[in-house]
């Protein structure tokens, strides 16, 4: 059997691999400090989980929905953006899919002819790169400046006669970075100017520290946000990574080319998770902010005792998401390897810290630490990192 060649082209998730092998270790009875998972550590609120419980026993989710979304759920969605400041968007604009990830794909897959371009700064997300080329497009890497944000020259530097969209995550994945209005306004106004699509990754918008103000493209000028695709979804800011629900917001033409291609791929995501994501969107917002603090006091642990690690190089202080991506080729090289990917390795086999290298976000001389585990495990991790670079070097 020969495997399609777009398959056989596509690099596999790093960050999957390593929560796999991650697994492997604890089932065998290892100690494992899990520093590499990019979901909250916390259960799902238990108004959802009663929610999703009453519609099966309603028997609500035991028939077919709409392929594009539960309509309540949709209309929800437009009431929760507008209230945050965002768009007007009318619920024919939202499409609800299986997990932001697909949201993304099936954009990518309606959008992009052979050959088509997207500009993806870097860092960047895992997968961004992969579904471009699986939907037959090309991505085209942007370096970021120091502060691991892209600039209007940067994206005209690689903008082509086949650029077709560019991707903005802020807060970002892997960096925690933010970007402010001026300068999303900058980018809006580029990529309204040159007609290229701006695709807007919002999935860690909720989370934001030290009183940063946020601010999303679909938040800027009417020109900018008809430019505007919006995705986004329940996995960060409700602790529902495994309810798989996330949606894209966006010119109608984009959503109903996406509703054809959903309603012959996923069909309607999970019923039982559309109603607890119906629940998230209409219930109290206080467990969400009571992560956010939580969040936000690990960032506060973790980031002076990491900036003070021989080896690792930390720019910014992240002001949202919860990642740190400090550079660690040096850390690498004092204990004898030459690449952060050797070396993280290492640190997974001799002291149970699994991280995530660089390259799988497109900067090899990186490394991803979340702080999505509890301040037990951080602190655990933490000195178990700073004795293996006393031990090794």
């Amino acid at each position: 059997m020969q495997v399609a060649k777009k398959i056989a082209a596509i690099t596999p998730s790093a960050t999957l691999a390593v929560a796999a092998q991650t697994k492997a270790m604890k089932a065998q009875g290892q100690a494992v400090f899990d520093l590499s998972i990019g979901q909250p550590d916390f259960p799902t609120p238990a108004f959802i989980d009663a929610a999703a419980k009453t519609a099966i026993d309603a028997n609500q989710a035991s028939f077919y929905l709409p392929a594009t979304g539960l309509p309540a759920l949709k209309k929800a969605i437009a009431t929760h953006l507008a209230t945050r400041g965002g768009a007007t968007y009318d619920p024919t604009q939202i499409v609800v899919t299986t997990g932001a990830k697909f949201a993304l794909y099936s954009l990518f897959s309606v959008l992009l002819e052979p050959g088509d371009e997207v500009l993806v700064p870097i860092p960047a997300w895992v997968s961004y790169i992969e579904q471009i080329k699986l939907a037959g497009g090309r991505p085209i890497l942007v370096p970021s400046a120091a502060t691991f944000k892209v600039t209007p020259a940067q994206l005209e530097a690689q903008r082509g006669p086949a650029t077709k969209a560019v991707i903005i995550n802020s807060p970002q994945n892997p960096t925690g970075a933010v970007y402010s209005r001026a300068e999303l306004q900058a980018i809006g106004d580029w990529a309204v100017a040159h007609g290229v699509l701006l695709i807007a990754d919002d999935i860690y918008r909720d989370l934001i520290y030290h009183d940063v103000a946020y601010t999303s493209l679909t938040e800027l000028s009417p020109e900018t946000v008809a430019n505007t695709v919006l995705i986004s979804g329940v996995s960060k800011s409700y602790a529902m990574t495994g309810w798989r629900i996330g949606f894209a917001a966006g010119p109608r033409k984009l959503m109903q080319a996406m509703a054809t291609f959903i309603g012959h791929t996923t069909g309607n995501a999970t019923a039982v998770a559309q109603y607890a994501a119906l629940a998230a969107y209409t219930g109290d917002d206080r467990t969400v902010f009571q992560m956010c603090d939580a969040f936000e006091k690990r960032l506060d642990l973790v980031w002076p005792r990491l900036s003070q690690l021989s080896g690792f190089q930390l720019e910014e202080k992240p002001q949202g998401a919860f990642y740190l991506f400090p550079r660690a080729i040096e850390a690498a090289q004092m204990t004898g390897f030459s690449t952060v990917d050797d070396f993280a390795a290492a640190l997974l086999a001799k002291t149970g810290v699994a991280v995530v290298p660089g390259r799988a976000f497109g900067m090899p001389d990186h490394l991803r630490i979340s702080y999505a585990a509890s301040e037990a495990t951080l602190k655990a991790a933490l000195d178990r990192m700073q004795a293996f670079m006393k031990k090794y070097r």
